[in-house]
Formats: C-alpha cells, sequence, structure tokens
C-alpha cells in the first residue's frame, strides 16, 4: 500500500471540533451517498435505534423543515418540555445543527460524540468485516443524536437532510412524521418531479404512526405510500385547516381529529405568508402527539410569539433594511419573491446572491429579476457553488429590470460590502441563494448597516 492510499487518521483526544469535521470529510469518497446499510451498521455498534427512549418528530420536506422545526421546539419549550433538536445545514457554527433546550450544544459535547462514532465504525465485528466509511452527513448525525440523547430530551426533533427514504435520519422511528413541502430539487438524488419526490419523502412514514403533511397539493404518491405503509394520514384542507386574516389566524381539526380549535393567535414571529402553513402542520402534530405530550393553548401562543430562525425571510433594522434568507430553489426563491413584493416602496433594490451550480438557476433568477436594481454576485467556499461570474453569465441571457446592472466578487462579505457602498438609506439589501452566502454574511455576526452618508 502507497502512503497516498493509507487510510485518513482519526483526531488525538485533544482534537478540536474543527479538526473532527475535517477528518469526516475525508474518509468518505462522495459527499452524497444515498442508503442506509453502512450507517445502520454502525449505528447497531453503537446501540442506536431504530426506536429511541423518546418521541422522535421527524421532519422533511423541499422547503419549510428548519421553520417547522424551529416552531416545535419553541412551542414544546414553552410548554415545559426539555427539547432535543437536530437542523442541517448550519449558517456559521456547526453547533447550531444540535440544540438542547433552544440553545446550541457546546464543541466538546460533540467531540466526544465524534471519538464514540469513530470508535464505532472502526470497530470490526465478529465476522471481522473491514471497517465502515461514513460520509460527513452520516458521520455527523450519528454523533448528534448521541449528543442528544445524553441530554435526556423529552422529546426530539430531527430534520431530514436530503430526501427522507435513504436519509441518515430516517435510521430512527419517527412517532410523528411530517412533510412541509414537495417541491422539485436535487433530481439526480430524488427524481424529476413532484410524485417521484413526494415517494422519496414519504419513506420516513411509519405503520400506525401520524404522518402531517402541510403541502396542499399533495402528490398522489404521497397518499399511495400511506395506504401502503399504514401510516395515519394528516393532511391540511382535509384532517385540518386554518385560515386568517390582517390580525390574527385560526386553526381547527376535524371531529375525527379531537375536535380542536384555536381562534385568535397572533402571526408566528417568522416572517412570511409560507409560515402560516408551516405553523399549521406545528399544530397538528401537537394535536397527534398530544396523548403523549400535552401542550396548553397558552404554551402555543408563546412559543410562535418567541421563535427565532435566523436567515429565513430574517429582516435586519438599519439603513437600508437587509433581508437574509437562504431561499436556494425555484420553489423557495417564489416565496421570497412573494415576500419582497409585500414589504412595500423601496428605491433601489440590491441582490448578493451565490448559489449551487446543480440548481435551476435560470427560474430563481428570473422569479425575483423583476423586483431587482443591482445585482452582486459571490463565488462560495465550496466547489459545488456556481461562480460569481458564472452567475452573472446566467443572469445576462434574462429579461430582468430595465437598467439593472451586476457585478462579481469574491465572497459574500465582499458582495455584501460593495452593495452598502452603493446603497442609499431608503434602499434594501436582499441576501439569498445558499447557507453559504447568508452565513457569509453573518459570519462577524449579524450587519446593522447604515449607508455610507449616514456614518459619523
Amino acid at each position: 500500500m502507497s502512503l497516498h492510499d493509507q487510510p485518513p487518521v482519526a483526531p488525538g483526544e485533544s482534537a478540536s471540533l474543527a479538526e473532527w469535521l475535517a477528518h469526516c470529510e475525508r474518509i468518505h469518497p462522495t459527499t452524497i451517498d444515498m442508503g442506509l446499510d453502512r450507517v445502520r451498521q454502525v449505528a447497531d455498534r453503537l446501540g442506536l435505534g431504530p426506536v429511541l427512549p423518546v418521541p422522535v418528530v421527524t421532519v422533511a420536506g423541499t422547503n419549510g423543515k428548519g421553520s417547522t422545526c424551529a416552531m416545535l421546539e419553541a412551542i414544546y419549550n414553552a410548554a415545559g418540555y426539555r427539547t432535543g433538536v437536530y437542523t442541517s445545514p448550519h449558517l456559521v457554527h456547526f453547533e447550531e445543527r444540535c440544540r438542547v433546550a433552544g440553545e446550541a450544544v457546546d464543541a466538546s459535547s460533540l467531540i466526544a460524540s465524534f471519538s464514540m462514532v469513530e470508535s464505532a465504525r472502526r470497530q470490526n465485528d465478529e465476522q471481522n468485516q473491514a471497517e465502515v466509511s461514513l460520509s460527513y452527513f452520516e458521520f455527523t448525525t450519528l454523533a448528534i443524536v448521541l449528543t442528544l440523547l445524553r441530554a435526556k430530551p423529552d422529546v426530539l426533533v430531527l430534520e431530514v437532510g436530503l430526501g427522507g427514504r435513504l436519509d441518515a435520519v430516517n435510521l430512527f422511528d419517527a412517532d410523528c412524521a411530517v412533510i412541509t413541502s414537495i417541491d422539485i430539487d436535487h433530481v439526480a438524488y430524488l427524481g424529476p418531479d413532484r410524485e417521484s419526490i413526494g415517494r422519496e419523502k414519504a419513506g420516513i412514514m411509519r405503520a400506525g404512526r401520524p404522518v402531517v403533511v402541510s403541502d396542499p397539493m399533495l402528490p398522489h404518491s404521497v397518499v399511495e405510500a400511506a395506504q401502503a405503509v399504514g401510516a395515519d394520514l394528516w393532511r391540511v384542507g382535509h384532517d385540518f385547516s386554518f385560515a386568517g386574516d390582517k390580525q390574527q389566524w385560526g386553526w381547527a381539526s376535524l371531529p375525527a381529529r379531537g375536535g380542536r380549535r384555536y381562534s385568535g393567535l397572533a402571526y408566528p414571529a417568522l416572517r412570511g405568508a409560507n409560515q402560516l402553513l408551516n405553523a399549521s402542520g406545528v399544530l397538528a402534530v401537537l394535536e397527534a402527539l398530544r396523548p403523549r405530550l400535552p401542550v396548553t393553548a397558552q404554551a402555543i401562543r408563546t412559543g410562535l410569539s418567541l421563535v427565532d430562525w435566523p436567515g429565513r425571510f430574517q429582516i435586519v433594522p438599519g439603513q437600508p433594511t437587509l433581508v437574509l434568507d437562504v431561499a436556494h430553489n425555484p420553489h423557495s426563491v417564489a416565496a421570497l419573491a412573494v415576500n419582497l413584493d409585500a414589504m412595500g416602496y423601496y428605491p433601489t433594490t440590491h441582490v448578493v446572491l451565490g448559489a449551487m451550480a446543480d440548481k435551476d438557476l435560470a427560474p430563481m433568477l428570473a422569479r425575483v429579476a423583476p423586483l431587482v436594481d443591482r445585482w452582486y454576485f459571490t463565488d462560495l467556499p465550496t466547489g459545488r457553488a456556481a461562480t460569481a461570474s458564472d452567475l452573472q453569465a446566467h443572469w445576462a441571457t434574462l429579461a430582468g429590470r430595465k437598467g439593472a446592472v451586476a457585478g462579481a466578487y469574491d465572497n459574500p462579505q465582499a458582495a455584501l460590502a460593495a452593495a452598502v457602498a452603493a446603497a442609499d438609506p431608503a434602499d434594501r439589501i436582499v441576501v439569498f441563494g445558499s447557507f453559504l452566502t447568508v452565513g457569509g454574511v453573518l459570519i462577524n455576526g449579524t450587519p446593522r448597516l447604515a449607508a455610507k452618508h449616514l456614518q459619523p
């Protein structure tokens, strides 16, 4: 065996979290490797799953997963439960992916779990099999679940990374599954249409367990999957419904689903028209799990009023106004465009955009182009990303706002700095396209903008 064929050496006892994450990136030949056989083998060695010792809510969907997890976390915390929440990806710090009682865990807790996973994947079993190779997501999922379980939560909320059926999170049986929305994304892994993608996401269902679907245009493949596995399907518009005006909203379930009603609810603290649909699904989850985790109406009101989830149509006060949104596919960008249009009048809209090359870039750009006066395309620190010059070339082929201009920048902070330098106090700057784009402008904290002629 040559020196270059040697397997990566595991970090030592004093290794940092950054060193462990770098190790995870080296040990598997591909970034995304769908399938559960390898990760299940290591989970078995760790004594994990599929049945965990606390109620589990598994959340899948094209968009709205993170917001749904955040609302569940906020309400259950307000009800006095100790929550454990796993979401991905993170914006700035890896620890954001693993939260206990609403707070990110410290790196030392994660490091201990990384070491346990490494020992398990290298451990030969009685058949003397070779060590198991895990992808970055598989390795970190096992480590995070171990960390959450050590914290002894009352409920776990686990966000699916990609799809559902073959995602590492699907190792663990959901007491209630959630599918937030189904749209076209990750077609190379999930299929080319909503029926195919819905079938993959439906893989998180379990026999006899509730599954809440808050997509009002449900693909038939999801209904078929629920029937085939014997899951208890809760559908928005069928088993529960919601309605609202400009001041408040209400939710109700059918008598067969308990007949519970909530009226006069304040809108969720998370901004955006799509958040009401997410909140409606959250209330259905609470109702489905009520026998095990009862929640009061006051806890629901408190949780919805306090929920915070950075980067989801996050409006940062300042002059100019700053809008941060991790919209990264045509469906979420369409929602972003609707929300931007509803904000009111701004003399000039500046957009900082960085995106992955495998995204359907043309409709993403076209959907917001009528609202944008100045574009600041940015490179991102990953080989998966489209370059700023590629994004600018895509934009140049589209019919956008008359007189719109564009430039290319090395990183999100440089792009944002250019936008701030060009903006007037009454303008707005919008940052979107990827978690890495939003995370890139948050790396030193949330920017508080002041237009150049307002500064002392």
